[in-house]
């Protein structure tokens, strides 16, 4: 792989990446909102705190209050980053970091294939289903950590091939540092820097006795060198965030998170009061009940494994091509890393992880599995002409012409679906953004204070746009929308149709008749309340 190849590939990635970000004007969706909204402050000066509420896990005493209490910072970082490079506050502004980080990441993907395969043609394809990434694609242009986890994932598998023992668990620490910094998740990665430390140095120590088993105290030092080198790697990144957590919260992880897993259902997220996730609701709720909710997180996420991990049609390739490659440590560690995460996101937090967090935690694994599938298919394709007499060369280009044609219809098709089709655009890319400009001009023509905060389904999505406090709406009745108000000063309610929980659907149903939410109208699905002061 020469260098005019890997400029080639990058101008090539970075083109599409351009012509998928022209049709994306505003993030899309709460997550990639939250970054972008927490991205704003960053370049405002106002550090990491956030003047809106997505959920009410740590209990914040109002607005602002401190960020990233679920979510972590990287990603507002790099969109903060952006708007100081451009001394703009636009999305836009935020945006261009991540276009350039998907454009490197068919680099990252080439790369290692090549030191799977030492095959320049194999490299190449790898590189162009990176390009054409299926389910991906709307999404590694936005404000989100899946261009970045996707870089860091590749680069972690590539880092595993380095010689040198403490540089690779330097850099392997580095980058486990950077992939917490950028989900909670990416916290596993350090347990897989690890374990790749103490494989790489078993299998280079030597033992003065043959063939034994037991560690040798030159093997025994050389691995704790190592381990130092990985933790040291990783503190770089993490300690300044860890000092942080400590200094507001008094710990170094923030409050709130644990209780995720008590969950019962997805809308629990949104609870208010907190304190009522606990082991003994979740054990209330019943073991049938318990059982089914897994049961139901992991057939979604066997779907993100057959429709987005595996491109609908690469998954079988993507196995074969890891049985062909199953002497490689690196193939071994990154199966065992995506059952872990697997578990994780379907056992341990199943709601989350069916609602995307196992979509958001794949994308880390998507380089070896795209470097993984044309290994697969190439032997799949050299058994089969053997079998059939087909003529070997023609066979293979074919077949391979047809994989990466295949990924470029189910790409185009997605994109198509989601991004680009003007009625797509209207109703879901830049629509939320839109709904929300409107709402607020309505507001505030009605005389809705400046300060004064409104509940609403995305509230970074509605800060983001206007700039007005917002918080969640709660997992409740009306009762729980009043407690909120009260305590963090919301006057307004916002209920849109889509985004109603169960215990508002009442509400939204028969808006007038409520004493202490004054019907205002509807506006784009959207229907508009005062909450009154009692």
């Amino acid at each position: 792989m020469t260098a005019r190849t890997y400029i080639l590939l990058f101008l090539l990635a970075l083109g599409i990446a351009l012509g998928v970000a022209h049709f994306q004007p505003a993030p899309g969706y709460m997550d990639a909102d939250y970054y972008y909204a927490n991205g704003l402050r960053l370049a405002k000066g106002h550090g990491f705190t956030e003047a809106f509420l997505w959920n009410y896990l740590d209990d914040p005493d109002g607005l602002p209050h401190p960020s990233h209490t679920y979510w972590m910072p990287l990603a507002s970082i790099v969109s903060a980053t952006g708007m100081w490079v451009t001394r703009d506050l636009g999305f836009a502004s935020a945006q261009w970091i991540f276009i350039l980080i998907s454009s490197l990441v068919p680099l990252i993907t080439a790369s290692l294939a090549f030191s799977l395969t030492s095959r320049r043609d194999l490299s190449l394809m790898a590189a162009f289903l990176a390009i054409f990434s299926g389910y991906y694609a709307p999404f590694l242009t936005t404000t989100d950590t899946f261009a970045l986890y996707m870089l860091l994932g590749g680069s972690f598998f590539l880092a595993m091939k380095i010689p040198r023992l403490w540089l690779k668990a330097l850099i392997l620490g580095i980058l486990a540092g950077l992939m917490h910094l950028s989900r909670t998740d990416g916290l596993m990665w350090l347990l897989i820097a690890a374990l790749a430390i103490f494989f790489s140095n078993r299998n280079t120590s030597e033992s003065p006795i043959p063939n034994s088993q037991l560690p040798t105290p030159k093997s025994l030092l050389s691995t704790l060198y190592s381990l130092l080198s990985l933790l040291t790697g990783y503190l770089l990144i993490m300690a300044p965030w860890l000092m942080r957590n400590f200094s507001v919260f008094g710990a170094p992880l923030a409050p709130g998170g644990d209780q995720m897993l008590w969950l019962t259902r997805y809308d629990e997220i949104f609870s208010y009061p907190v304190g009522s996730l606990t082991m003994e609701s979740w054990l209330a709720s019943g073991w049938s009940a318990i059982l089914q909710a897994r049961l139901w997180a992991f057939k979604w996420n066997l779907g993100t494994v057959l429709g987005v991990q595996g491109g609908i049609v690469l998954l079988p390739l993507i196995i074969f091509g890891a049985w062909q490659s199953r002497w490689d440590e690196r193939m071994r560690l990154g199966i065992f890393a995506w059952v872990l995460t697997l578990f994780i996101m379907t056992i341990i937090f199943p709601f989350a992880g069916a609602r995307g967090s196992f979509f958001h935690s794949g994308a880390a694994f998507q380089p070896l599995w795209w470097a993984l599938a044309p290994i697969g298919l190439d032997k799949i394709i050299v058994w089969a002409a053997r079998r059939r007499g087909w003529p070997l060369r023609q066979s293979l280009r074919i077949f391979r012409a047809g994989m990466v044609g295949m990924a470029i219809l189910l790409t185009g098709a997605i994109l198509w679906g989601r991004v680009i089709s003007p009625s797509t655009r209207e109703q879901a890319w830049g629509w939320g953004a839109n709904r929300y400009q409107s709402i607020e001009k309505f507001i505030s023509e009605n005389g809705a204070p400046v300060d004064a905060a409104v509940i609403v389904s995305n509230p970074p999505g509605y800060f983001s746009v206007t700039e007005r406090p917002a918080l969640a709406v709660p997992d409740g009745d009306e009762q729980a929308v009043l407690a909120v108000a009260e305590r963090y000063g919301g006057r307004y309610l916002i209920l849109e149709s889509g985004a109603v929980t169960q215990g508002l659907q009442s509400v939204f149903d028969a808006p007038e008749k409520w004493d202490r939410l004054e019907y205002l109208g509807e506006l784009e699905g959207a229907k508009i309340f005062v909450i009154q002061n009692q």
